[in-house]
């Protein structure tokens, strides 16, 4: 009895027609599709997903970027053409005692004058009133009563300067004028490159 009604249950499980079979294969087969079907739709949202998210980032992104510009640097020892008619008369005399007759435009300093036409005036600080090294002398007495005032950070600076004079003057201070046109400026034998900064507490 008992091995009957195991052979029983074993038909129970088996299709009994061929419409059967087909049925079976075909829920097995809409169970495979659809898992599939769901599979891929999943991956794909998870997709759609991160692509909108790195979208989202990006626009983001780009909205809080900064724009940039770039400016000229400005070339030391630059000068402006003087426009014809309003030339000013500059002579410089250099460490032999030669002398170097300019023309130049109002504005101009002494500093980038001298460097744009490659006389020895070193300007170690750039032109910022921190070193004396763009000492120059004023020949003319009047001609150095014409020129502004210096100021203490000049003055501070022409302390360090060689050859100190009653009449000198830091290049880079001095700027051409029509009121100095004619001028005549002397260069130092020497020059001492001390600057602002080796005072400084360390």
């Amino acid at each position: 009895m008992v091995f009957w009604r195991q052979v029983g249950q074993q038909l129970c499980r088996v299709p009994k027609t061929a419409s059967d079979i087909g049925l079976t294969q075909s829920r097995r087969y809409m169970t495979f599709s659809r898992t599939r079907t769901i599979g891929t739709t999943t991956q794909l949202r998870s997709t759609l997903a991160v692509h909108r998210s790195l979208q989202s980032s990006w626009q983001g992104y780009s909205a809080a970027r900064r724009s940039f510009s770039v400016t000229a640097q400005a070339a030391h020892g630059h000068i402006t053409p003087p426009k014809p008619g309003e030339e000013i008369n500059i002579t410089f005399i250099d460490k032999d005692g030669n002398k170097v007759d300019l023309q130049v435009a109002e504005g101009d300093n002494l500093l980038d004058i001298a460097q744009a036409n490659d006389l020895e005036m070193e300007g170690a600080c750039g032109g910022s009133c921190a070193c004396s090294t763009c000492h120059v002398i004023v020949e003319d007495p009047d001609m150095f009563d014409r020129m502004e005032e210096p100021s203490d950070d000049e003055n501070d600076m022409l302390d360090l300067a060689f050859g100190l004079t009653e009449t000198s003057r830091l290049g880079c201070q001095v700027l051409m004028t029509k009121d100095l046109d004619g001028l005549v400026v002397r260069l130092p034998s020497m020059t001492r490159n001390l600057q602002a900064s080796d005072f400084e507490a360390k």
